[in-house]
């Protein structure tokens, strides 16, 4: 007979008749579904994103662009001439806009970074947010812990979209700072022609930021469903960066109108709206709509490819 069988009650239950450790010591069993230990997750995801070395170069990148249009509008203003009125939700007609009201730049930069350079860092960002770990050899790693590949997908795509939103503010305390240093600040006039004040402008700003931010939200989705299909973290990224260019090309081939509605960047313009007075939800509405349409569904994709990828390496 083995020990086990041979010893007394005492004996095979443990020390002090313990059922085990945590017993003995008075403590419950750590539970791996806590809210405090998902919080972690989610907390330790994000900071490991936004502390990464790639990340502090396009956000570095990224903070470059208002300052070259805020000096390239300046000397081409040579003496800071005053620009076109108010015009349309578009690039050039904020750009006319600059020289009368610094401010402006904000909404000038994102209009110029929206529909390229901001979601191409995206892209790099989700890309490789799955396949990146897979290359490197720590998904495995991070797998081991009683964390589930749910919510560890879950916090990668926290990630994802908590990148989208300093990129986004990055680009626009940028082009604010610029444009209070190269042209006068004060009130601001909407696109319908009426003038707010300058307080409300920054608010404006700022709500403006925060849609442009959202209207990544599927892109990002679709980042990250890429990044579940291949463990070359460089392949990720191009494929996904590849598919942001193909579907801008597809966005701008009037054959092809009647798909354009449901492309993700149809609607990502709509951010000028928020300028206007008063401010027109209709755009923005169908933008989040269809972000959220793009978001459920390449995330569903990506839940369904994650959850049972062979994970070896």
């Amino acid at each position: 007979m083995s020990q086990a069988e041979t010893a007394g009650p005492a004996e095979a239950a443990g020390p002090a008749g313990s059922a085990g450790p945590a017993e003995a010591t008075g403590q419950r069993p750590r539970n791996p579904l806590h809210p405090l230990r998902t919080l972690g997750i989610f907390r330790s995801e994000i900071t490991t994103t936004l502390r990464r070395h790639r990340t502090y170069a396009l956000l570095a990148v990224l903070a470059a662009f208002p300052v070259l249009i805020g000096i390239a509008v300046r000397i081409e203003t040579g003496d800071g001439g005053s620009g076109g009125g108010p015009g349309g939700g578009e690039g050039p007609a904020f750009l006319a806009q600059v020289t009368n009201n610094g401010l402006f730049l904000v909404f000038a930069a994102l209009a110029a970074t929206l529909p390229v350079f901001l979601p191409m860092a995206v892209g790099v960002v989700a890309g490789d947010a799955i396949a990146g770990e897979a290359s490197g050899g720590t998904l495995r790693y991070l797998l081991v812990a009683p964390a589930g590949r749910t919510r560890l997908l879950l916090a990668k795509y926290a990630s994802v979209l908590a990148f989208c939103l300093v990129a986004t503010f990055v680009v626009a305390a940028s082009a604010l700072a610029v444009g209070a240093l190269l042209f006068p600040v004060g009130e601001v006039t909407t696109i319908s022609g009426t003038r707010i004040g300058f307080g409300e402008g920054l608010v404006r700003a700022a709500l403006t930021a925060g849609v442009v931010a959202g209207s990544l939200a599927g892109f990002a989705a679709l980042g990250l469903f890429v990044s579940t299909l291949t463990n070359s973290g460089i392949g990720a990224m191009a494929a996904t960066v590849g598919l942001l260019i193909t579907v801008q090309i597809l966005a701008n081939l009037p054959q092809l109108s009647a798909l354009h509605p449901y492309l993700f960047p149809h609607y990502w313009m709509s951010f000028a709206d928020v300028l206007r007075e008063p401010v027109h939800w209709d755009e923005l509405v169908r933008n989040f709509q269809l972000q959220g349409l793009y978001a459920a569904v390449f995330g569903s994709a990506a839940w369904a490819r994650f959850t049972t990828k062979d994970i070896t390496t």
